[in-house]
């Protein structure tokens, strides 16, 4: 794997942390306060009608962040580098596409879809870069 690809690979985890870090905050620490503010939760009724659905989302999450964790596991040992990249590009992109329905849902929402989509996007730029200059 040349420069670009480890690059990538840094920024796979860097996007996946973001991912566990996102379910963490959806599924297991819903309940708080601080919580519900970042995710723009006026009220506690608010909250609990969005709960089935952040503790949901919060899943979404946690599988994407996995399946770059695990592409990135497969690439790294060279045993099934092919399929690595093909989960790893799978995973990072499903997490861009989920950060650009956001935005497009709700421009409001442009701060959130940065954090969720930067990541990703940098790694898929320096993973591709790197398979094509090798």
């Amino acid at each position: 794997m040349n420069a670009l690809g480890i690059v990538g690979v840094v920024f796979a985890v860097v996007a996946a942390l973001i991912h566990v870090y996102i379910f963490a905050l959806e599924s297991l620490l819903w309940s708080r306060p601080a919580t519900q503010r970042t995710f723009g939760v006026r009220d506690e009724r608010d909250a609990e009608v969005l709960r089935p659905m952040a503790y949901n989302q919060g899943f979404y999450n946690l599988f994407l962040a996995i399946g770059a964790l695990v592409g990135v596991v497969l690439m790294l040992t060279g045993t099934r580098g092919d399929a690595g990249f093909a989960v790893t590009l799978f995973a990072l992109g499903s997490m861009l596409l989920a950060a650009l329905v956001l935005v497009t849902s709700n421009r409001r929402m442009l701060r959130a879809a940065l954090v969720q989509g930067a990541a990703p996007a940098l790694a898929l730029a320096f993973l591709v870069s790197g398979v094509l200059t090798a």
